[in-house]
């Protein structure tokens, strides 16, 4: 099973043993790599994973585990499997087929859609004419996304292909035929005894039954339809989306073409952030000439691809399934970025970060020991050492690298200082299964294979940290091969590596990772911690970049890229189209291979952990979870109410952490009134909590619309302000391109960033919160207790300076505002344009740095793009924003306007010319938004637009362009709020 997370008191240990160079084996079967070395003996009295692997002799390369077909390797048959659409099973006396689609459902817990523990309520049993009981069934072949079961007996034997998003199954035949064995007496609606092709339903599923040609069956009419195979082998049936002698048509039209072969292949294109990955299948035709196979889709893949999508589906507890046909089909995703940490940007109190700084550096571990754990207390320390960086914490940045580099070369060398095979904190491989074993184990990390992307994606993590700022560690020499071993294990990138299978940990057609080493569930194989998967990848990303592996490199960014749109399908469902209408969880806290799981995790169903449990760690490529703002928004409004409110009892931090993407105000006040008093969750820091929350404060969420030619970057979009962020991991300084043509440059080893409302001009008549600056000189940002929350600019001392850049809508006359708070006189706000001086207004002594008031100027500006400067003549002040407002003390005389209230939502745009004109269109955006364009109606000489969607407190900017004299005219702009 996969793990369960226990409360553990967790304090950290600093205990640093002395570097131990590289050297010969130490003992026998001490295999040495670089300063590293892994053992090929067990460890004395260590567990290990049963040695019997269900396989025939044609299976040669490692076993694949942690798959959704994983248990036919493990057990004498199989447990349930769920290739979808299809669910399966390999038993003694044959192979279960049921399609679950039309009995899926939904309710508070689950998504539910498991294939029955009852035989007698399947579809029906394919087996053999000559056998009633195999002794086993084995593994024959796999490839990517399909296995081959063997059942034999004696000199009668029955092959069995089925995979991944197929609606087929294959069969061969030795010895005897094909008997299909049904529940009741199944319809048959197409064909007869001497037809080798019968279209059948058994009570609301469809299937064709496709024997060789010249093949007839006997049994019509019963419950068990028997294939005479006409001294052919091969057989074959398919799921069928409905009972029409024209699907079925279609559908016979590949059943003769047999995959016997799937492979995928993917690249990453850094110029437009993209990764292609392209699904192949091999077939053979056992009759004709057909190539291809029909194939369902997941929704992941189906709305990444360009191919030409057939007008059958599936229901799967994933959502609907698409299909198409050939022999391959490409989808091409978002590469969206990921960053060691997050920058150094936010609006905390710098002496406050510190102190949570100094309150870790200070701490000691005495946990448990064991891979996971452990590992843990690494991905801790790894987002430490940064933010001590950022706040100019030397002394604590190297006592936490020195920690990990300890821990890590402590695990990654099998012998002990006398040059013995050491009892724990090593790596075993078991040549067997093809894998690595870490002790100490947990949760099945050993007997279980279980969860080693978990696991290892800590230690991988941790030594990308490492590597970013020492890469003679991380040198092949050094501790690097040793770390590649680890990546080699949970994610094997060489089919051709005789040591590991292929992406032991990831499900290439799912799109996610599977946790469980052996998948023997009646639900099938599941997942938990989407997140700490997200994790690992995030590790091989840093890994790949520190070292310039880009191979490792671009296979962490093909499986972070790919497992993120499967977590926003099916753990998450952002766009609320997969999961089942009756589910009313907000989030699946785990996924399996045949359900939905949203009550619980292996250990609790506290809400907290529940919802939580797809959150951590939060890292630098944990970004992925504030792409999607509203989806947030009702996932921890969910939590609230299955928690029945904010008194949380534990992981206050994590859900703090995950209010900030939507609403940091509320975070951060969460925050402040219990940080002092929270212990952590056992991966996380005050420090990492509080650097986190104030960075989204400061930065706002991910835009998905922008990416850039590197992959070590991020954009954030706060109101219409874009901050660019990217890391340079090169010794050279580095430029970087995003889509938008915003360049960056970063310092070799740094952070570059630029903040710019792009395209996206503030536009003039329009508000400007202060802290959205383009670029600035002295000033720094703090929360505010003003109205509305956020930040405000403070700090200001003379000749302090921020840049905006706006779009002035109309040339002509505007009112600024201004809000302030000062505890003196001497502060003085300049409006300049360039060197010109604008306007210059004086800021009063407000009483207090919080006690905020309003002040105002005019100023004269010419429309377009232009970049204002507010530039402190006298400092000493605070601002919060500045607003621009039409100076309307002129009326014009050629038309008059009004705005009038119908309803809460909606409102009378009204514009009457003084001369007749023969159009008059509406201009508006509403809170800034997009610019919307209207003809109005004519309404005997009023001209007249409904404005609808509203809420109370919008604000409506909008002007007017009408004919006079048979030319046309803008107005100036006009606001109004609802």
């Amino acid at each position: 099973m996969s793990k369960k997370i226990w409360p553990v008191l967790i304090v950290l240990n600093l205990v640093f043993a002395l570097f131990v160079p590289a050297s010969a084996s130490g003992f026998s079967g001490e295999v040495p790599l670089g300063a590293g070395s892994y053992s090929t003996v067990k460890p004395p009295g260590a567990s290990d994973v049963q040695s019997t692997i269900y396989k025939t002799a044609n299976v040669t390369k490692k076993m694949p585990t942690n798959d959704w077909w994983s248990s036919l390797a493990w057990d004498q048959y199989s447990e349930r499997q769920y290739p979808h659409p299809l669910a399966v099973q390999n038993q003694s006396n044959g192979f279960r087929v049921y399609y679950p689609g039309p009995t899926i459902t939904g309710n508070s817990t689950c998504v539910c859609g498991s294939m029955p523990q009852e035989p007698a309520l399947d579809d029906f049993l394919i087996s053999h004419s000559a056998v009633s009981t195999f002794p086993d069934a084995k593994v024959d072949s796999f490839n990517d996304w399909f296995v081959t079961s063997h059942f034999e007996s004696g000199s009668n034997s029955m092959k069995i292909t089925y995979g991944h998003g197929s609606p087929y199954v294959y069969a061969i035949f030795s010895g005897g035929n094909p008997v299909l064995k049904f529940p009741g007496t199944p319809t048959i609606w197409y064909g007869n005894s001497n037809s080798p092709v019968l279209g059948i339903t058994i009570g609301n599923r469809h299937y064709g039954l496709f024997g060789p040609s010249g093949s007839t069956w006997t049994g019509i009419g019963t419950n068990t339809l028997t294939n005479q195979l006409n001294g052919k082998n091969y057989f074959a049936i398919a799921v069928l989306p409905d009972n029409t002698s024209a699907t079925l048509t279609k559908f016979k039209q590949y059943a003769y073409s047999h995959v016997t072969d799937t492979r995928v292949s993917w690249s990453y294109d850094p110029s437009t952030s993209s990764v292609h990955t392209t699904y192949t299948y091999t077939t053979v035709a056992r009759e004709g000439t057909q190539t291809g196979t029909i194939f369902a889709m997941y929704p992941h893949q189906w709305k990444n691809t360009s191919k030409s999508l057939l007008s059958y589906t599936y229901h799967s507890v994933r959502g609907v399934m698409k299909t198409a046909e050939g022999s391959s089909f490409t989808t091409t995703m978002k590469f969206t970025g990921v960053l060691p940490s997050l920058p150094d940007l936010g609006s905390y109190n710098k002496t406050t970060l510190a102190n949570y700084i100094n309150e870790a550096e200070f701490e000691n571990y005495t946990g448990p020991q064991d891979t996971y754990w452990l590992g843990k207390r690494l991905g801790k320390v790894a987002t430490l050492a940064p933010i001590a960086d950022q706040v100019g914490d030397t002394t604590a940045a190297n006592k936490f690298r020195a920690e990990l580099k300890t821990r890590l070369q402590d695990f990654l060398k099998a012998s002990d200082a006398s040059g013995n095979v050491k009892s724990d904190h090593l790596f075993y491989y078991n040549s067997n299964w093809g894998t690595l074993l870490g002790y100490p184990d947990s949760y099945g990390s050993v007997v279980e294979m279980n969860d080693h992307h978990f696991h290892y994606g800590y230690f991988i993590k941790a030594a990308a940290e490492v590597a970013r700022m020492d890469r003679t560690w991380a040198n092949n020499s050094n501790w690097g091969s040793m770390i590649n071993l680890l990546i080699r294990d949970i994610a094997n990138w060489d089919r051709n590596d005789s040591m590991f299978p292929f992406l032991r940990n990831f499900d290439i057609y799912a799109g996610h990772s599977w946790a469980s080493g052996h998948a023997r569930f009646g639900d099938g194989n599941n997942n938990e911690s989407s997140s700490e998967a997200m994790n690992a990848w995030t590790g091989l990303i840093l890994w790949g970049e520190a070292t310039g592996n880009n191979t490792i490199r671009d296979l962490g960014i093909y499986l972070y890229t790919t497992e993120m749109n499967a977590i926003n399908e099916y753990w998450f469902d952002v766009h609320d189209q997969n999961h089942h209408p009756d589910f009313t969880r907000s989030t699946a806290s785990m996924i399996w291979g045949g359900k939905v799981e949203g009550a619980g995790t292996w250990w609790t169903a506290n809400p907290e952990e529940v919802h939580g449990i797809n959150w951590l760690p939060f890292q630098g490529g944990s970004l992925y979870l504030t792409q999607y703002p509203d989806y947030t928004k009702k996932n921890y409004e969910t939590l609230v109410r299955e928690n029945g409110g904010t008194n949380w009892d534990v992981w206050k931090d994590l859900i703090w952490m995950y209010r900030a993407i939507e609403n940091p105000t509320d975070a951060i006040n969460q925050m402040n009134a219990a940080i002092d008093t929270t212990t952590p969750e056992a991966g996380n820091s005050k420090a990492n909590t509080y650097h986190w929350i104030h960075n989204l404060n400061a930065l706002g969420t991910q835009d998905i619309t922008v990416t850039a030619n590197d992959p070590l970057y991020a954009v954030f979009k706060k109101g219409s302000t874009k901050t660019y962020v990217v890391y340079n991991m090169s010794n050279t300084s580095k430029t970087v391109t995003f889509s938008d043509g915003t360049t960056v440059t970063a310092a070799a080893n740094s952070f570059g960033f630029k903040a710019s409302s792009g395209g996206n001009a503030y536009a003039i008549p329009g508000k400007i919160e202060a802290e959205n600056y383009q670029t600035m000189s002295g000033v720094q940002t703090e929360t505010t207790t003003d109205t509305g929350g956020g930040q405000n600019v403070g700090w200001i001392d003379p000749g302090d300076w921020m840049d905006y850049k706006v779009n002035v809508q109309t040339t002509g006359g505007y009112k600024i505002e201004y809000r302030v708070a000062s505890t003196g006189t001497s502060g003085q706000i300049q409006l300049k344009s360039g060197s010109n001086v604008l306007a210059t207004t004086n800021v009063p002594n407000t009483g207090g740095w919080q006690n905020w008031t309003t002040v105002q100027a005019t100023v004269q500006l010419n429309a377009g793009v232009q970049t204002l400067r507010l530039h402190a003549g006298g400092g000493g002040f605070n601002i919060n924003w500045i607003n621009f407002t039409p100076d309307n003390q002129n009326i014009d005389p050629n038309y008059s306007q009004t705005v009038t209230k119908i309803n809460s939502t909606e409102v009378k745009c009204a514009f009457t010319p003084t001369t007749p004109s023969t159009f008059v269109d509406i201009h508006y955006k509403v809170n800034n938004g997009e610019l919307q364009n209207f003809r109005m109606t004519n309404n005997n000489g009023t001209w007249e637009k409904v404005v609808g969607g509203l809420n109370a407190g919008d604000v409506i900017d909008y002007f007017y362009t009408y004919d006079k004299s048979g030319a046309g005219y803008d107005t100036q702009w006009y606001r109004y709020t609802h």
